[in-house]
C-alpha cells in the first residue's frame, strides 16, 4: 500500500506539470499516460514472477 501511494503520489505530481509544457498536445499526453501504464503493468508483471520463482511456486 506504501508503493501504491508514492505510485500515486508521482501519478499527480504528472499530471500537474504536464500542462506546463506546452509542446505537448492531447494526443501525446494520452499517449505518454497509456505508456506510463504499460510501463508500470510489465513491471508489475515481472516483480510478480520474480516473487513467485524467488518463493518456488514455478
Amino acid at each position: 500500500t506504501e508503493n501504491t501511494s508514492k505510485l500515486f503520489l508521482v501519478l499527480v505530481s504528472l499530471l500537474l506539470v504536464l500542462p506546463v509544457v506546452e509542446a505537448l498536445d492531447a494526443g501525446d499526453t494520452i499517449a505518454f499516460l497509456l505508456g506510463l501504464a504499460v510501463s508500470v503493468v510489465g513491471f508489475c508483471a515481472c516483480l510478480g514472477l520474480y516473487a513467485r520463482r524467488r518463493n518456488g511456486q514455478q
